[in-house]
């Protein structure tokens, strides 16, 4: 009996198609450089193709350059992409339709920051500092950092409830890696 069960477990394993393997996602990386340091965020056109376009326009036309971290709650998330510092400002686009997927909010995900509306992703996001999975399902995620979470840590974190940052550390520039600087 043992003989015959570890022989339909051989053959099940190897009916498996080669493509069951996790694949590892790949995608455009952005350069932040900031006023702590160098941080690298591999975006995921797989997961919101739209919020991703929308981030890559935007970084080419340098509407990032010079913007603050408006708001950072240690243990929680570090938000940009308001060139106001407000929370409230965006870019001269529409807004987005959310791209939600199954994607888990974890330490250096980076998601799609919006109003209580669903679909008004514009130019905002944030790198989530710990997991958040009461985000799960309810923001867009758009990419993941792969270098440099050691200088997110090191952003000016705010006050209270709401982490509106006095003097803000800063997004000095993005850029897309490979693309003249």
């Amino acid at each position: 009996m043992k003989f015959v069960l570890a022989l339909l477990m051989a053959l099940a394993f190897s009916a498996a198609p080669a493509s069951a393997a996790p694949k590892q996602p790949g995608g455009p990386v952005i350069v932040l450089e900031t006023t702590k340091g160098t941080v690298k965020i591999r975006l995921r056109p797989d997961l919101a193709p739209k919020h991703v376009q929308r981030i890559e326009t935007l970084v080419r036309e340098k509407f990032y350059d010079g913007v603050p971290f408006h708001r950072v709650i240690a243990g929680f998330m570090a938000q940009t992409g308001d060139p106001t510092g407000t929370g409230t400002g965006g870019s001269k686009y529409p807004d987005i339709p959310a791209e939600f997927s199954r994607e888990s909010f974890k330490r250096g995900v980076v998601g799609m920051a919006r109003s209580a509306d669903p679909d008004s992703a514009n130019s905002q996001f944030f790198i989530c500092f710990a997991a958040a999975p009461w985000l799960d399902g309810q923001y867009t995620v758009v990419g993941e950092v792969i270098d440099g979470m050691d200088v997110v840590d090191q952003l000016k974190k705010g006050q209270g409830q709401g982490g509106v940052v006095q003097g803000p550390d800063t997004v000095k520039t993005i850029r897309l890696e490979g693309a003249p600087g």
